[in-house]
């Protein structure tokens, strides 16, 4: 699905072959989202890579991290570029209905047994990445440089890169010079967004304990009730975005859980709130957190809680920043081979861990979206003022990426950006 433009160049070279593969590629996405896996535990998607990168002639390390893969493939001098997708599922029962719909199971880190699904489109991710890995093996003559295909474990849970990184991925692979990672996103299939600078939030997972003290649920008066207590700190926490922050800050405060006592007639010892903070600078993080403990502490005194409150801080995502001037650089290529059908994405309120990667190497990277919904459905909801409510997001139970244009497109995205600095510079095509 290519738009039509005046223009070839080596991109056109190597994506011809995507025709040949097209069904293949298919195949093997249904397969993926048929078996998905948890963080940490992608063993069979994992071997399924290294088989492939392996039989197209890639250089291969696999377990790196536990789970992780990466091909490097040195084709001649040139640049080194790293393109990398994420390979784990949810923990989410799918209610797709889709022919290859999941029904795995599998426990959790905590031991819990639980319904697994790719109810966020990494197997998508997967399998874009091995295409355009293939396609680039077939196409030698259309590129110079090392290709460098990364397989990440465990980007759900935020730790998938740091494993990596601290199982020496830098001394296994030659260092790159610039990272690319793509995300299927709820618009519509065929388009693909770029943003040069702050594109992704970090994300701050927090676990809050208040402590009060039990009694019969028939004599409040004997009571310190952290039921109450826990209740005002949700409330009060709300004020921070909307009273705190000035409009042009973006940030988001989300309670998630909150949990206390076993029954209706007992006033428990404790309870717990957990919640999670989104933000795109480190000052505004800054300021958020520091609002929360003073809220819980100042809340926690006004209830003559018999203990100071316990913080447990969960995960942390990093922002996802893209290098403006490799941004403009790929955004300008996707024009000229997408046509309209690349656009300038929106400020995304989700989060990443990626960037971890080209950080610890200090090199420039680009993280870019793929819609991934039915255009006319979108259009449909679009029409209707119902795309909140009728078009499922990324993590719903609901939510699969239509299989084409996807597919198609997020292989191309990732040929047309690797070979911004990877076109063969004795290629005369312009």
């Amino acid at each position: 699905m290519k738009a039509s433009t005046n223009t070839t160049g080596p991109a056109d070279g190597v994506l011809a072959g995507l025709e040949g593969i097209r069904s293949e590629l298919e195949d093997f996405y249904k397969d993926l989202h048929a078996h998905p896996e948890l963080g940490h535990q992608e063993h069979r998607t994992a071997a399924r890579v290294a088989e492939c990168l392996t039989g197209w002639g890639y250089r291969v390390h696999e377990g790196i991290g536990g789970t992780g893969v990466v091909g490097v493939l040195a084709n001649g001098d040139g640049p080194t570029v790293l393109l990398r997708a994420d390979m784990d599922a949810l923990p989410v029962r799918e209610d797709t209905g889709l022919p290859y719909e999941s029904t795995a199971a599998a426990t959790d880190a905590a031991g819990r047994q639980v319904p697994v699904a790719h109810a966020c489109g990494h197997d998508m991710h997967v399998t874009c990445l091995l295409g355009a890995a293939r396609l680039m093996r077939a196409s030698p003559q259309s590129w110079q440089g090392t290709l460098v295909a990364l397989f990440q474990p465990a980007e759900e849970p935020g730790d998938g890169a740091d494993r990596m990184l601290a199982d020496g991925l830098a001394d296994r692979i030659p260092r790159p010079d610039l990272a690319c990672a793509q995300h299927v996103l709820p618009y519509p299939a065929g388009y693909v967004g770029t943003r040069s600078g702050s594109f992704l939030s970090a994300a701050d997972n927090l676990k809050i304990t208040v402590y009060g003290r039990g009694a019969h649920g028939s004599e409040p008066q004997a009571a310190i009730d952290p039921v109450v207590m826990a209740s005002m700190i949700v409330v009060r926490l709300q004020t921070i975005i909307s009273r705190e922050l000035a409009a042009t800050q973006p940030a988001v405060l989300t309670v998630g859980s909150v949990q206390a006592g076993t029954t209706g007639n007992v006033i428990p010892e404790s309870a717990e709130i957990q919640l999670n903070v989104r933000t795109y600078d480190e000052g505004t993080r800054k300021e958020i957190l520091t609002a929360v403990r003073r809220i819980v502490k100042a809340e926690c005194d006004a209830s003559r809680a018999t203990r100071d409150p316990g913080y447990e801080e969960g995960s942390h995502f990093p922002p996802t920043i893209n290098d403006e001037a490799l941004t403009r650089e790929v955004s300008a290529a996707f024009t000229a081979y997408f046509g309209e059908r690349a656009h300038t994405s929106e400020l995304q309120s989700a989060s990443e861990d990626f960037s971890r990667i080209p950080d610890a190497f200090g090199i420039p990277y680009t993280y870019w979206g793929i819609g991934c919904i039915d255009p006319e459905a979108y259009r449909v909801a679009e029409q209707h003022g119902t795309v909140a409510q009728d078009i499922p997001v990324n993590h719903s139970a609901r939510f699969a990426p239509v299989l084409q244009p996807t597919l198609d497109t997020g292989v191309q995205a990732l040929v047309v950006a690797s070979l911004t600095r990877l076109a063969n510079p004795d290629d005369e095509r312009p």
